[in-house]
């Protein structure tokens, strides 16, 4: 049975006003976001869109922060509330994975309030030495 859904990196398809307005009014981490803060993200970074075979509407989102060489951030992850628990969150996931294991990273760093579980799935796992790690909040 085919997926009802295909994941591509193509910059053209992505739905930017639906993703903006899933990140500004849903999704904790960037409530309130401005537009031109999220037009600028997808600019500068590496891009899934999950779409609908059927209908092609964009039904979830990722965003990868990357030199395509050493690192990776996994960010801005959302799936639409119509699409949710149907396995999507982890088929975005893993064509993340896969999409970046032929470029040789050493890392690739997410952070989630509840997904855990989702990112698990596909290999994430919780920091090995979390005292090394440090963040910087400009804000």
């Amino acid at each position: 049975m085919t997926a009802p859904y295909e994941i591509s990196t193509d910059p053209a398809r992505l739905d930017i006003p639906l993703i903006h307005h899933w990140l500004s009014t849903d999704a904790y981490w960037a409530l309130d976001r401005p537009r031109p803060k999220t037009d600028a993200a997808i600019a500068a970074s590496l891009n899934f869109g999950a779409y609908s075979t059927t209908t092609g509407a964009q039904l979830a989102y990722a965003r990868l922060v990357t030199d395509h060489a050493t690192f990776a951030w996994l960010c801005d992850v959302y799936v639409s509330p119509t699409a949710r628990g149907q396995g999507l969150g982890t088929a975005l996931a893993t064509a993340v994975r896969d999409h970046c294991r032929p470029l040789g990273l050493r890392r690739i760093l997410l952070a989630t309030h509840d997904a855990h579980g989702v990112y698990a799935k596909v290999g994430f796992e919780p920091l090995e030495k979390p005292e090394r790690w440090m963040a910087l909040s400009l804000l």
